[in-house]
């Protein structure tokens, strides 16, 4: 089993794509002209440099490249990355090196490329199983593309993944059971499946703001996720977060580490990191735009526009915000150790009444099954490979039931208003 505090990720944002996709609020650019890879490379060069100057020795256990399109990238450069963060910090034996790919045929013959590179798992975007409803997507590719994808990436590499979306305009639960239930015909042992929402500043905003796109509400889409749930859990897939399914020691490491507040270094435009810098938990953020990264990088050695040292408040927010997406939910002791401070008694249980927050390893003889697709209680605590520091089976860890998952922000506002200091919290629980 790896501590948290042993974990270390590198995420890796290349910033370009073929195509914007309508409903897309990443930091992804289109260049028509194509763009100068090798100064993106050099530059990636540089601020691993900077980053591993300022976090020293660390041992690398994930590497994640996303986007924009990672997998338009040539496989040559995949490598130099991967083999400069080698040089850095050192890849641990047993290292999840995930890459994003789209199913379009020019990123699906490279996957042999990424593979000799050193990836060892493909996350493929394909969102739907419908042709006529890729197009409303605005993808680029077509739904026999995305299967034929999909076949070379189960020979090809260890672990795969693919991507959809649920909860599209028009969507019925039939056509979505339908639709499912073909993509669990071609799936590995993770998928990820996300409602479709409506981010700022992007087309679907502006469509959606003149009544042009209409999106289940929120009862249709809680139905929408109800079979979600009935179908992957007939397959053996547990949600062991909000909108990933997958077969007990498939989940994404790479992802678990960010929910569970473990230390990652983000590179690369428009990048978000959290390491720590001496005692201090730092928070990066660097320059979106890829040219002005890029020259940022040439002058100053990293692109970062934002370096903030966390505060002990700010990082128990974080971790409330993150470790309540996981079906293992958070440990309160941790969550007092790196934050100082614990959601009060009083919230938790006027939550845990509303059907809302449970401890999260009580029985489900004495709770009733908390999930549809519930496989072990062990699982939901333990998760793949990574034990909590705490006992499991202890009254310190909490989770959101599903109907909490439905209120999620909510669930973390309620309970992140009523932190109380874990100093006195602790004595009270003592002299109790």
């Amino acid at each position: 089993m790896t501590d948290v505090g042993q974990t270390f990720g590198v995420y890796v944002h290349w910033p370009f794509c073929a195509q914007k996709c309508p409903y897309c609020d990443f930091n992804s650019h289109v260049r028509f002209k194509g763009w100068d890879e090798a100064r993106f490379l050099a530059a990636y060069k540089r601020e691993i440099d900077w980053v591993a100057e300022q976090t020293g020795k660390r041992t690398v256990t994930s590497i994640f490249f996303g986007g924009g399109t990672p997998s338009l990238m040539q496989a040559d450069t995949v490598a130099a990355i991967i083999e400069h963060i080698e040089k850095r910090w050192g890849i641990g034996r047993e290292a999840e090196i995930t890459l994003e790919a789209n199913p379009g045929s020019v990123e699906a013959g490279r996957f042999r490329g990424f593979r000799d590179a050193g990836v060892n798992r493909v996350s493929i975007g394909v969102q739907s199983l419908r042709d006529h409803e890729l197009r409303k997507l605005g993808r680029i590719h077509s739904v026999d593309e995305a299967k034929a994808a999909l076949a070379i990436a189960r020979g090809t590499f260890e672990r795969f993944s693919f991507d959809l979306i649920y909860a599209r305009p028009g969507q019925t639960v039939e056509g979505w059971r339908a639709e499912l239930a073909e993509a669990l015909d071609l799936a590995g042992d993770h998928l990820s499946l996300y409602q479709l929402t409506i981010e700022p500043d992007t087309p679907y905003a502006a469509l959606h703001a003149q009544g042009k796109l209409v999106i289940p509400d929120d009862h249709d889409a809680s139905v929408l996720y109800e079979v979600t749930e009935e179908l992957t859990g007939k397959r053996g897939l547990a949600a062991y977060e909000v909108s990933n399914y997958a077969r007990p020691g498939s989940e994404s490491r790479h992802n678990l580490l960010y929910w569970r507040y473990g230390e990652y270094a983000g590179v690369g435009p428009g990048a978000h990191g959290r390491i720590r810098i001496g005692n201090s938990r730092t928070a990066t953020v660097a320059e979106r735009n890829p040219e002005g990264w890029a020259a940022h990088v040439e002058e100053a050695g990293h692109g970062f526009t934002e370096m903030t040292k966390l505060a002990r408040a700010e990082q128990a927010d974080e971790m409330l915000l993150m470790g309540l997406r996981l079906s293992e939910g958070i440990d309160l002791d941790r969550l007092a150790e790196l934050g100082g401070a614990r959601p009060s008694a009083g919230a938790i249980a006027e939550l845990e009444s509303l059907g809302l927050l449970q401890s999260a390893c009580q029985s489900s003889a004495s709770t009733g099954d908390w999930r549809k697709n519930e496989l072990n209680d062990i699982v939901h605590c333990a998760g793949p490979g990574l034990a909590p520091e705490k006992n499991v089976l202890g009254p310190n860890r909490i989770r959101v039931t599903p109907a909490g998952r439905l209120v999620l922000n909510a669930v973390v506002a309620k309970l992140s208003k009523s932190f109380q200091p874990a100093e006195r919290m602790d004595n009270l629980r003592t002299a109790v």
